[in-house]
């Protein structure tokens, strides 16, 4: 059976341009953990891009910590089962929350290219939509790191293929 991956990327900041080619990369993301993780259901999941003001509303008003924070994940469930979409019958994972401010500065502190950043955080925030918690088990960090680190790895678009060199931090 074929199961669709619906990922809608909503962009809630004006501070730059997502680079070239960065919705297909999210959406690959996304494609590539349901699968690795074996999610055997259709499923819908947003992912949404925001500056640091909007992210910093959210961390207070969910977590009471009034600071930006690199990202949020906002699961969709109701008593430990995922919402139905009435209309597709996909399951609802929810929401994704990602600072595009936080990327660009973490890319020059630790000289990646911003791509390298939002493709970890959406794959850890999708694995925090399905279930892993790594402030409770200390087990599923080591997994989301090494399921971020595959992801990256088998996501990733050559240069020739999608030009990011504007967007990598310099050295």
């Amino acid at each position: 059976m074929a199961y669709i991956y619906k990922v809608t990327i909503v962009e809630k900041q004006t501070v730059t341009e997502l680079p070239p080619g960065m919705r297909l990369l999210v959406r690959r993301v996304c494609n590539s953990v349901l699968v690795r993780e074996n999610f055997n259901y259709s499923a819908d999941v947003s992912v949404v891009f925001v500056d640091n003001d909007y992210i910093q509303s959210l961390n207070k008003q969910y977590r009471g910590k009034d600071a930006p924070t690199d990202m949020l994940s906002f699961p969709a469930t109701k008593d430990g089962d995922y919402e139905i979409n009435p209309e597709t019958g996909a399951k609802i994972l929810g929401d994704i929350i990602l600072s595009i401010e936080k990327a660009l500065e973490e890319a020059k502190i630790y000289f990646l290219p911003v791509q390298d950043i939002i493709m970890r955080w959406t794959a850890h925030s999708l694995m925090h939509l399905l279930g892993y918690d790594h402030e409770k088990r200390d087990i599923d960090y080591a997994k989301m790191q090494r399921v971020c680190d595959d992801i990256i790895n088998e996501v990733s678009i050559p240069d020739a293929f999608c030009d990011f060199k504007s967007y990598k931090s310099e050295r």
